[in-house]
């Protein structure tokens, strides 16, 4: 189902009271600007949770006077954070090894590609964990391998900020100024989300019969 259709405004200046929006507002009314900032964490780690309507919200708060623009970019981009280095954190309670045994017991699945897995990220390890926070489900995946491969929580945490920090502003500065048509962002965040998970699906479709017909070429 569309988000939008989520969403209905409230006759009180456009504030939603339904949905995933009415439960952000329903976070900001009871936390502040900290409400905001733990919608993004918990967005982070629950990725069906879309960003694209709640900081363009936290914009749209902030353009009211409830809290400030700095402070609506400082608690979100904060949230990112806590929220990226929970998934660190799960990553590395998984590391390496049991990484390996999982794999290992997984059909279709040879340990070789988690070493070209593991090559790639010593490779391209930074780039993908400070551009991956600008694209949707990869801002919540990308912190796991980061932490299996136990990047350096220091580097992880300076790019996971900055990467965040750019995606946030552009959403909730989309929100301040747009106004009580804050939500008019997600249909074009959307489509970008579509794009990336039918690219995913792709992918994958490829990957599995790539490798189902290399079982059958061995089975032979």
């Amino acid at each position: 189902m569309h988000v939008a259709s989520l969403i209905q405004a409230a006759s009180d200046g456009g504030v939603p009271t339904s949905g995933v929006a009415g439960w952000a507002v329903d976070l900001m009314e009871k936390l502040g600007i900290w409400g905001a900032g733990l919608a993004i964490a918990l967005e982070n780690l629950f990725p069906p949770l879309p960003s694209e309507v709640i900081l363009p919200l936290a914009g749209f708060t902030a353009s009211r006077g409830d809290f400030t623009l700095v402070g609506a970019l400082v608690a979100t981009t904060l949230g990112s954070v806590v929220g990226a280095v929970v998934l660190y954190a799960i990553g590395a309670a998984i590391g390496r090894d049991r990484l390996r045994r999982i794999v290992d017991r997984m059909p279709l699945m040879k340990l070789s590609d988690v070493d070209a897995a593991e090559a790639w990220f010593a490779k391209h390890g930074y780039k993908a964990v400070f551009f991956g926070r600008m694209i949707p489900i990869f801002r919540s995946l990308i912190s796991i391998p980061a932490g299996v491969e136990r990047m350096s929580f220091a580097m992880f945490v300076l790019l996971t900020t900055v990467g965040s920090a750019i995606w946030n502003t552009v959403f909730v500065l989309a929100g301040y100024y747009l106004g009580q048509n804050w939500d008019a962002v997600e249909p074009y965040a959307g489509v970008f989300q579509k794009v990336v998970i039918a690219l995913v699906v792709v992918a994958a479709v490829v990957f599995v019969l790539r490798r189902v017909r290399t079982s059958r070429r061995v089975a032979r």
